[in-house]
């Protein structure tokens, strides 16, 4: 094993950019943008439950390929980079075929689903020019939005005065909040808002919506309040989306009571809660070790599926790993085999929730069939595997897997040297496992990946055996990472560390008050352990 630490410190100087295992998203915007849409002109699409992407189904693709091969929008798409939209449209009506505003909207939707917003301009500046039909206000909605994102607010207010005035009505100034949204011009934003409120024009909760998310960094999260007092002022019903963004800005906060709280907001409100919402909830009280609360959730997932979401069963297939329930987590697995693309993320979720229940040789099959069918492209997919070779101390599989990451082109990162800390402690090699530990320690880590639910679930389960072994200082340096994220709200993590001090029998009368203070609520294993440590000598 001595060997294998020295390999690890011979590579620290080649090790690149931080790749996050599978993990709840973190509070930052972007991470939101899969609850709503972001434009007044977008509707949400059902199947995308967890993810902006919308993944067709390849029977549809080749079903559909004759016919879109004629469409107008699929002569847009294949047209060359730099070739202009023109060309596209003379030889559509060329072909004798008129332009219809169907046509075009069906276009623009596809263009922003590929995020070709300098095309979807192109084609919205050729219909404003030329004219094929009466431009209404979704054409200038459009219009508006595109040359925002690609130009900016300052051009998108120009583009908004030369707009004849019958069609500066709600639509427009929403999208144009929201455009200022986009950019994070706040004061800018609530300008118009105040304006659309002389003129009458109702507000969307989309604008709130975008309000909430730039809102929800802990630093700026007492403003939130105040939003939603003003979407009652402006009589703004909130959405399902409003709620299912207070919900995960909460969630990631490792704040369940607040959770709970917001659900009961919901309800009363009469809002109903959508897949997206149990999927949060469910999430929310695994990660907290709620199981029994988690399991009533999933079962309201189960029922309130919409189609083939391939991210809803990644989620269900996440919760019945933290459940146990293998029979289920079978069922899952094969409803997503049966899907017409199977993501490697989804094999990754999948080796992991194997692991996790203890199903070792399942998690191999899969990894296997993962590297065969989609070969290994990511550190995520080797982390993955060698995440289960480490939580079953299988310590000789996951350094053999390690050094697979060097022939297959992958670097290891952050994520990488946490696992194996973790399998050393397990297998019993606490000092390898203490210099593999501050070689990871030494690499820079993204706030985002230190949020990750498996960086700090594995940070834990090291904070655990150094707990065991009464290694106070160890323990308490891996609570301070904890802590930073919010983490150590759980009861069962301030026990841990009280568990180092007892083993330990070292006094300490301040764990009590450092625990209350720090978010947490002593239980009776708290109260427990403490009586425990004030036997000690002080």
């Amino acid at each position: 094993m001595q060997i294998v630490v020295a390999f690890l410190q011979k590579q620290k100087s080649i090790l690149g950019a931080i790749r996050r295992t599978v993990a709840v998203p973190s509070c930052s915007p972007h991470n939101f943008y899969y609850l709503c849409p972001r434009f007044c002109t977008q509707t949400p699409n059902p199947n995308n439950i967890l993810c902006p992407e919308t993944w067709e189904s390849e029977k549809e693709e080749e079903q559909n390929e004759e016919r879109e091969a004629k469409s107008l929008s699929w002569r847009i798409e294949k047209l060359p980079r730099g070739e202009p939209v023109a060309s596209a449209f003379q030889s559509w009506m060329g072909d004798g075929f008129p332009i219809h505003r169907g046509y075009i909207f069906h276009t623009i939707n596809r263009l922003r689903k590929f995020k070709a917003n300098k095309r979807a301009l192109e084609v919205m500046e050729w219909v404003i020019r030329e004219r094929p039909y009466k431009a209404k206000e979704l054409d200038y909605s459009y219009l508006l939005e595109f040359t925002t994102k690609l130009h900016g607010v300052s051009k998108g207010e120009s583009l908004f005065c030369r707009i004849p005035s019958e069609f500066q009505n709600q639509l427009l100034y929403n999208n144009l909040v929201l455009a200022c949204l986009e950019k994070s011009l706040i004061r800018l934003s609530l300008s118009y808002m105040k304006k659309m409120r002389e003129l009458g024009h109702p507000i969307s909760y989309l604008v709130f919506n975008r309000l909430i998310i730039l809102h929800s960094s802990p630093g700026r999260r007492k403003t939130i309040p105040k939003i939603l007092t003003q979407m009652r002022a402006d009589k703004v019903v909130p959405h399902v989306s409003t709620y299912n963004i207070l919900l995960k800005i909460e969630a990631n906060d490792h704040n369940i009571e607040r959770v709970v709280k917001v659900f009961s907001d919901m309800k009363r409100a009469n809002v109903e809660p959508n897949e997206i919402s149990y999927c949060i909830l469910a999430t929310a009280h695994a990660v907290a070790r709620l199981f029994t609360v988690c399991e009533a959730y999933v079962e309201a997932i189960e029922k309130s599926i919409t189609g083939n979401n391939w991210s809803t069963y990644d989620i269900l297939v996440i919760l019945y790993g933290y459940l146990g329930k293998r029979n289920e987590l079978e069922r899952i697995w094969s409803i997503i085999q049966g899907l017409p693309n199977v993501r490697s993320k989804s094999f990754v979720l999948a080796v992991e929730a194997f692991g996790r229940i203890g199903d070792i040789s399942r998690s191999e099959e899969l990894w296997s069939e993962m590297k065969s069918v989609k070969g290994l492209k990511s550190t995520e997919q080797l982390n993955s595997l060698i995440s289960v070779y480490c939580k079953h101390a299988l310590i000789t599989k996951a350094t053999s897997l390690y050094k697979e990451m060097e022939k297959n082109g992958c670097k290891q990162n952050a994520i990488t040297f946490r696992h194996l800390a973790l399998g050393c402690l397990k297998a019993g090699l606490r000092n390898e496992a203490i210099k593999t530990l501050e070689l990871g320690m030494d690499m820079p880590v993204s706030s985002k990946v230190r949020r990750s639910t498996p960086w700090l679930e594995t940070t834990l389960s090291i904070l655990e055996i150094f707990a065991d072994h009464g290694d106070v200082e160890n323990a308490e340096k891996l609570f301070k990472e904890l802590k930073k994220a919010n983490y150590t709200r759980y009861t069962f993590v301030y026990n841990t560390l009280i568990k180092a001090y007892v083993k330990a029998k070292l006094p300490d009368p301040n764990l009590l008050k450092r625990m209350i203070l720090g978010g947490s609520r002593p239980d009776s294993e708290t109260y427990s352990l403490l009586k425990l440590i004030e036997q000690f000598p002080k």
